[in-house]
């Protein structure tokens, strides 16, 4: 790839590093670093030592001090790690200034996050969204790739071959982005289209969210039986999975899985992304997973909202549910939770346990959508007949001389398209509306 770098899958071993300034929390800084090293581990690299540097105020060149770098490259070298990970952001000139420094490959948490998207992307559409996430980090960071040709002067007032190079590079990465954009939104027109068709028959539409590695895999097989990757990693799974599952009250729903989030997840990841995470955005209802053992969980919590809300789906209809309860979390932890959480739901994606209360809460939340109406149809509109059992539950028909009377629970977005066939509530006294001979039966669905 253009902009190239050190490959992180020929490192063996890393030294992460954690910047704790005065506005930052030390057991967050921590936190953050240990998740780092999890991330790492994710790449198959060995942590070699993990190193907290408190600053009271970031320098330019390298982040840190001139002799706090060298002190950290030759900590490096004594654990003889062949990358320095950083888990704060990095400046294009902060990375070349560390790799001149300390002779070693330096990267940051975003560049070991874009990796480990490389790697999972399974779709093509996946693969177009890492893509174009790694083309635009490396946009200002070709020099790297450049500087065995920087030192060659093109002449008296000229340009050097390498400035040209990178310009040409430049323009090469930006055609690239452009290209990459192009055929996203060919996927995504795609998708729209295999979405508009999946939906042709309308039903109520769920979303698995929660922080990576909270299980949503694991739940969205347990539910559904769907044959779904679930590997004890973070991000084993990029690609969203769809499945058909039916409530107890007989009302079909889809249930999707979506990519997993993180703290510090980088903002044009999540813009890259957001083709993954449609199915939020277009849910009826969220499922929000959380891991009932991870001591992190409340920040957990508040890092899948903030994304939530960045997406514009944090005021959807959501369901939290408490994951890997058959790991027996600590007492004090589960008290803590139902503190902080109304009636948290507890469950477990590998016993099935509390598995029938989620489906049981998912159709409670759903039926509030829902009304049930009585409609006559004429023999000449017999097309809305067949509309209806599409759209909602037929509960009772009866056939007339003049039309089909129908007794249906119908999501109230629909209810407009029927107000001209709306019938008044039933008389009292058990008479009947309309004279006539009729039939009543429980007519099979207009669409088999």
């Amino acid at each position: 790839m253009i902009g190239q770098k050190p490959d992180t899958r020929k490192a063996d071993r890393a030294l992460l590093v954690g910047i704790q300034t005065p506005h930052d929390d030390p057991d967050t800084t921590r936190d953050l670093l240990t998740e780092l090293g999890e991330l790492v581990r994710s790449l198959d690299i060995e942590v070699a030592q993990s190193v907290q540097v408190r600053l009271r105020q970031t320098q330019a060149a390298l982040f840190v001090g001139s002799g706090k770098a060298d002190e950290l490259a030759d900590l490096a070298k004594q654990h003889d790690a062949d990358i320095i990970v950083f888990d704060n952001p990095l400046s294009p000139a902060q990375q070349r200034n560390w790799e001149k420094r300390s002779g070693l490959c330096v990267i940051d948490r975003e560049e070991v996050i874009l990796d480990i998207f490389a790697r999972r992307a399974q779709t093509r559409e996946a693969r177009l969204q890492v893509g174009l996430a790694r083309m635009r980090y490396s946009l200002p960071r070709l020099t790297r790739a450049w500087t065995h040709l920087s030192r060659q002067a093109g002449g008296i007032g000229g340009r050097g071959e390498g400035e040209t190079q990178l310009e040409v590079d430049r323009r090469i990465v930006q055609k690239k982005i452009q290209r990459l954009r192009a055929d996203l939104e060919d996927v995504r027109s795609s998708r729209a289209t295999q979405r508009k068709q999946r939906l042709r028959i309308p039903v109520p539409v769920c979303a698995i969210v929660g922080y990576t590695n909270a299980g949503k895999s694991c739940l969205l097989r347990a539910l559904s039986g769907a044959d779904v990757l679930v590997e004890d990693k973070l991000f084993a799974t990029l690609d969203p999975t769809t499945r058909r599952i039916a409530l107890a009250n007989g009302q079909e729903i889809l249930i999707s899985d979506t990519v997993g989030f993180v703290r510090r997840l980088p903002h044009h990841l999540v813009e890259a992304f957001k083709a993954t995470l449609e199915e939020a955005t277009l849910a009826d209802l969220i499922i929000h997973v959380l891991d009932v053992t991870n001591p992190q969980i409340f920040e957990f919590h508040r890092t899948t909202v903030d994304v939530l809300r960045e997406l514009g789906v944090d005021q959807k209809p959501a369901i939290l549910a408490f994951n890997k309860i058959d790991l027996g979390p600590p007492p004090e932890q589960l008290a803590a939770i139902r503190t902080h959480f109304d009636d948290p739901l507890f469950i477990s994606s590998i016993t099935g346990a509390g598995l029938p209360d989620l489906l049981h809460r998912i159709a409670a939340r759903l039926d509030l959508d829902l009304a049930t109406i009585r409609v006559h149809i004429p023999h000449d509109r017999y097309p809305m007949v067949a509309r209806l059992h599409e759209l909602g539950k037929v509960i009772e028909t009866e056939h007339l001389d003049d039309g089909t009377r129908l007794a249906v629970s119908l999501p109230h977005r629909h209810l407009d398209a029927f107000r001209p066939f709306l019938l008044p509530s039933p008389p009292r006294g058990g008479e009947r509306e309309r004279p006539g001979p009729r039939t009543t039966s429980p007519t099979p669905n207009p669409h088999p």
